[in-house]
């Protein structure tokens, strides 16, 4: 992740970018390009995924997890860790007992 963060930050300095990248504006960033991952779905069952429409995935993927990366590394956020305490989070939250094979909120098992 430091490889890809390096490049993320030599990128944006060597442009002089930092100005326009505030917290907000990343935000939106990593909201429009889900929404490119999303769109490459539109009309299709996952049977109907193309290979051309997987290499524009791994793209529209990969500007979202370095606007993620870029984010987290703003705001001092370890998002490796973060990652990992969520996951946790989530194993008590579903418990294997009371959520396999169902497709429930936690609240509702």
């Amino acid at each position: 992740m430091n490889k890809i963060l390096n490049k993320l930050l030599e990128f944006r300095e060597e442009r002089n970018w930092k100005q326009f990248n505030t917290p907000q504006n990343i935000a939106k960033s990593i909201v429009l390009e889900a929404a490119e991952v999303l769109e490459i779905f539109q009309w299709k069952t996952s049977d109907e995924v193309t290979a051309e429409d997987k290499e524009k995935l791994a793209e529209e993927l990969a500007d979202v997890y370095n606007w993620v990366v870029l984010l987290s590394h703003d705001l001092g956020i370890d998002i490796e860790s973060s990652a990992i305490a969520k996951i946790e989070k989530n194993i008590k939250k579903y418990p294997v007992e009371l959520s396999k094979g169902k497709a429930k909120k936690y609240t509702e098992l």
